[in-house]
């Protein structure tokens, strides 16, 4: 075999021995190629730093520093009445709780034997988070046979504290803050060592309402977790039935003139405005003309549902339109009425883009701040919402609401909100990617 070669005017050359022009566009290549390597490091590179960030400030809100004490609830101060009646042991407030914890406080320490030089009885009792003395009236009135007891209790350590231990705050901080002294931390190392003292996992920051600035200690998410998911559910219901049955009609039954040629530019323009927007626009439609309730879940659910729909309906039809043409042939050639070739054939084919489309919708929204801010769902909400028209926050919201916080342990329990709500985005995308998969059909 011979080989081939080209012929041009006064110069033979081989086809199988690269010429110039032909190394300048291989060299090109080439380095396309690595253009796209380093893209991709240096978004990967980005990812792990800004993940491990996140990962590195957060993980440590998952867990929490807490005192284990035994604690004698004294009838003389919780029931001076003896009748065990918890409407009027009710009487008795926080204030009067936090004096017998913090007198469990120093009995421990007696009883251990610890002694620190210049200690008072205010370091002691500052060791204590404000929280527990509202733990313990919880559980006495739930309770009341308690009373007259010693029970061992779990309560939070002050925030400083829960620092300390997690490397936040060292002695030459305590120096200059107001809020901790030396001898204080000099007292959780003795606590420490006698395994009064530890870390353990913090339950409360997932289920537990958020706190007040004095209490950084105790702030919890259950009630930004519950009003997202509430308006999570008002967004699917309504966003879904809504996006499919419009795209069905523009993409199946609308005649093509003028003003679909309107409605389909404006869904695409709606789909790039910024989701602020939106927050006004529910601000002036939800609240101030039908006089919705501030902060409910229910209006969150309306906004996000105008922010979703224009994504729904775009994903509708790109999946509506990816069906062959043939299946809807042949189901109108073997006598099927249209409504039941698009029902039938057409919508069970398109169902997996469907889906795709709203469950990345539905991540979109999970994730949005702007527009709940307007809405007031930034104020701060200490009760559970009962239903889809009380009070609730939601989880971006209450990351920004940690952010704006002076206390640095709020900073902390900011990013573990955020590893929370990225995994409630993963869980998501991997379930948009599971149900394509799971539902395809190749032609």
């Amino acid at each position: 075999m011979t080989d081939a070669s080209a012929i041009r005017p006064g110069i033979r050359a081989s086809l199988m021995t690269p010429d110039t022009r032909t190394r300048r566009r291989n060299a090109a290549e080439a380095r396309f190629r690595l253009y796209g390597r380093i893209a991709i490091a240096i978004g990967l590179a980005a990812l792990v730093v800004l993940m491990g960030s996140v990962l590195a400030n957060g993980l440590g809100s998952f867990r929490q520093s807490f005192l284990t004490l035994e604690v004698h609830l004294d009838e003389k101060v919780l029931d001076k009445s003896g009748a065990r009646d918890p409407e009027a042991m009710k009487k008795v407030t926080t204030i009067g709780y936090g004096k017998i914890v913090d007198a469990a406080l120093k009995a421990t320490i007696a009883a251990e034997g610890i002694v620190v030089e210049g200690l008072t009885d205010k370091d002691v009792s500052d060791m204590i988070s404000k929280e527990a003395a509202a733990l313990v009236r919880n559980r006495v009135l739930a309770d009341p046979a308690l009373v007259g007891q010693t029970v061992a209790f779990k309560v939070l350590a002050n925030g400083r504290i829960d620092g300390y231990l997690k490397g936040r705050v060292t002695m030459d901080s305590a120096e200059r803050d107001s809020n901790v002294s030396p001898r204080q931390l000099e007292l959780a190392d003795a606590l420490v060592a006698r395994g009064i003292l530890a870390k353990s996992f913090n339950a409360g920051f997932i289920t537990g309402p958020d706190a007040s600035e004095l209490r950084p200690e105790a702030a919890g998410m259950g009630i930004a977790i519950l009003g997202s998911a509430y308006m999570m559910l008002v967004v699917l219901f309504l966003s879904l039935p809504i996006g499919v049955a419009a795209s069905i009609y523009l993409e199946e039954f609308a005649p093509k003139n003028r003003f679909t040629d309107l409605i389909e530019v404006n869904i695409s323009n709606l789909a790039a405005v910024p989701s602020i927007v939106f927050g006004i626009l529910g601000l002036a439609i939800f609240i101030n003309f039908a006089h919705l309730p501030q902060s409910a879940p229910v209006v969150g659910g309306l906004v996000l549902t105008l922010m979703t729909l224009p994504t729904v309906i775009i994903s509708t039809r790109a999946a509506l339109r990816a069906v062959p043409p043939s299946i809807r042939d042949a189901a109108l050639g073997i006598g099927a009425s249209k409504m039941q070739a698009i029902f039938h054939h057409v919508l069970p084919l398109a169902a997996p883009g469907i889906l795709t489309g709203m469950i990345i919708g539905l991540a979109q929204a999970l994730g949005e701040t702007a527009p709940l801010l307007l809405i007031g769902m930034v104020a701060f909400v200490r009760d559970y919402p009962g239903g889809l028209f009380d009070p609730a926050t939601a989880l971006p919201v209450q990351v920004y609401n940690w952010t704006q916080r002076a206390d640095p342990a709020f900073v902390e329990r900011a990013s573990g909100a955020i590893i929370v709500l990225m995994v409630f985005l993963l869980a998501m995308n991997m379930a948009a990617i599971v149900l394509r998969r799971r539902f395809e059909r190749r032609w």
